[in-house]
């Protein structure tokens, strides 16, 4: 059932449909170096395939996966004259040196590389090669593209289409509904339903919901680099956005699809600090004990404490005072002179420090009404935390204001 056409390429219209850059450049034949990345069975071998269809030039294909330099070396010496396109599927697996022998040749034009990859380019492949490439990314493959595709294998002759096949209303959105956008993944399922639902008394193959289920199981989620860090980028600000049902939707996915479980934990954990702060101090209370809980009593019970702590977290008054105060505190560190500890802040324990006027004239706040009293702690004062208005921060905010008005006095 692979697409050989534009129109059998379902799911991918932003790149392929009439007039799209990409379609242009595939039917004029005026290629450059293409890299193709995104979620499996999207179709970009596909696509590949179809451009070799349609190209003037040698079509050379590769897999990363058992190629190497001595391939790539043997693809240039081979080439026929004229204009050689080389596909390589998988190219996330060529490691650096690999990926620096194809340089020179992409660099004089005499390979066209064409690159397909479930990795993010700017992750997985060396800058001077993704910055010599154009690059498309493929989306998953819509839940009505996967409905058509599926029709399309039941009918078409080169499908299922010799069979008399009876497939009950919801089976193939059923498929489309959890094949996650992979239309690959689609019609495995559909060829496994196929093959284990041959009805004796009907003689013919009737293909139920029932069996669709049966094969697939547990539900597969792909779940890659690009997948890790945008993940856990959407639970942090579903945290930070005091949006609990998205944070605790994120935990589950992340964990469903083998997440590490302490990675999310001191992410809960920095989330409670920057985002929350003194608004909630208990907030990082919460999320260390989790991460301990989590520690001490392991997956899967551990995922309860994890979701305990997000949803505090998300449902906590939140403020990133602190945050601000240390990187302004960092920023004046570097950018200004250095400040000496002043005389009286000085330790004063050790044999002789009296003699160098160390601790002289220190203020023992606790000897004091309400234990404060004025005193400068900076040779040159200066304000980095600037309590909000939120939660017990609010407090903080009071206090501090009477006894900075007290310093300035």
């Amino acid at each position: 059932m692979q697409p050989e056409d534009f129109d059998e390429l379902l799911g991918q219209s932003h790149l392929l449909d009439e007039n799209k850059p990409l379609r242009r450049l595939i039917e004029e034949d005026k290629l450059v170096s293409l890299i193709f990345y995104g979620p499996p069975g999207t179709g970009k071998t596909a696509l590949a395939h179809i451009i070799a269809k349609k190209t003037k030039a040698d079509f050379v294909s590769l897999n990363a996966v058992t190629a190497g330099i001595k391939d790539i070396r043997e693809t240039v010496t081979l080439r026929k004259r004229g204009k050689t396109i080389l596909f390589i599927d998988e190219i996330h697996r060529f490691n650096k040196l690999q990926q620096d022998a194809l340089l020179p040749h992409v660099e004089t034009g005499e390979l066209t590389l064409i690159g397909a990859s479930t990795q993010n380019p700017f992750f997985s492949l060396v800058p001077a090669l993704s910055s010599r490439s154009l690059i498309f990314q493929f989306m998953p493959v819509t839940e009505n593209s996967i409905k058509k595709i599926l029709q399309r294998a039941l009918s078409d002759k080169k499908g299922l289409g010799n069979y008399e096949i009876s497939i009950e209303a919801g089976a193939v959105d059923f498929i489309a509904s959890v094949c996650e956008g992979d239309a690959r993944r689609a019609l495995n399922i559909l060829e496994l339903s196929f093959i284990s639902s041959f009805d004796k008394e009907q003689n013919k193959y009737v293909i139920t919901p029932a069996h669709v289920k049966d094969v697939i199981q547990n539900k597969s989620l792909y779940y890659d680099e690009d997948q890790h860090y945008d993940t856990i980028s959407a639970f942090i600000k579903s945290m930070r956005g005091s949006d609990p049902d998205a944070a605790v939707y994120w935990l589950a996915k992340m964990l469903e699809s083998g997440e590490d479980p302490l990675f999310i934990a001191r992410r809960i954990v920095i989330c409670a600090s920057e985002d929350v702060g003194n608004a909630d101090p208990s907030a990082l209370v919460v999320a260390v004990s989790a991460m301990k809980a989590l520690e001490k009593i392991g997956v899967p019970e551990g995922r309860i404490p994890l979701a305990q702590a997000a949803i505090y977290v998300a449902a906590a008054p939140k403020s990133n005072a602190s945050y601000i105060a240390i990187e302004k505190a960092a920023e004046n560190i570097r950018n200004n002179p250095l400040q000496q500890v002043p005389e009286h802040l000085r330790d004063s324990h050790y044999a002789g420090a009296k003699r160098l006027g160390a601790g002289k004239g220190y203020l023992y706040p606790h000897d004091f009404e309400k234990h404060y009293v004025k005193q400068s702690y900076m040779n040159k004062h200066n304000s980095f935390y600037s309590p909000s208005s939120e939660g017990y921060e609010k407090i903080i905010k009071s206090r501090l204001q009477k006894r900075r008005s007290n310093l300035n006095d």
